[in-house]
């Protein structure tokens, strides 16, 4: 597995592992090239040419935000997302970030305890944020 950064031509890539992976509250693909315009660090998880997941960042005054995390689920449980998050916070600590954030759904312990390991802490709730579902946000944030 090789992580790189995330390019236009893996938006058609991602595009079915978001569908598989979270349904109706997928991105499009008008949502990620707008996160690739922002020039927000994305980068993807690869075997040979196969996705295996991809991950982003936001970051600015001091000051990221984990905008996603999503593993293939052929791919899960091997390690790719634990190398994807490691990669981000490597990449917020190359600019000085202070506080990385995230939002995680309220019912997806696994995140859950992968971003503790990385120091994550509970902060808050953002009341019905992942729509249609209407499921809670749990956010976390880890200091630098």
């Amino acid at each position: 597995m090789r992580i790189e950064r995330f390019r236009w031509w893996h938006i058609a890539e991602v595009l079915p592992v978001e569908e598989d992976l979270f349904g109706v509250e997928k991105w499009s693909a008008t949502m990620f090239w707008n996160e690739l315009a922002q020039r927000h660090y994305y980068v993807v998880a690869l075997d040979g040419d196969e996705v295996l997941g991809y991950a982003g960042l936001a970051a600015g005054d001091g000051e990221a935000w984990v905008q996603n995390i999503a593993v293939r689920r052929t791919a899960q449980r091997r390690g790719v997302g634990r190398e994807l998050l490691e990669t981000l916070l490597a990449e917020a600590e190359r600019r000085g970030i202070k506080q990385t954030l995230l939002e995680v759904a309220v019912d997806n312990e696994p995140a859950q305890r992968l971003y503790a390991t990385y120091d994550f802490e509970p902060v808050g709730i953002r009341r019905g944020y992942y729509q249609p579902s209407n499921t809670d946000a749990l956010v976390m944030m880890r200091d630098a």
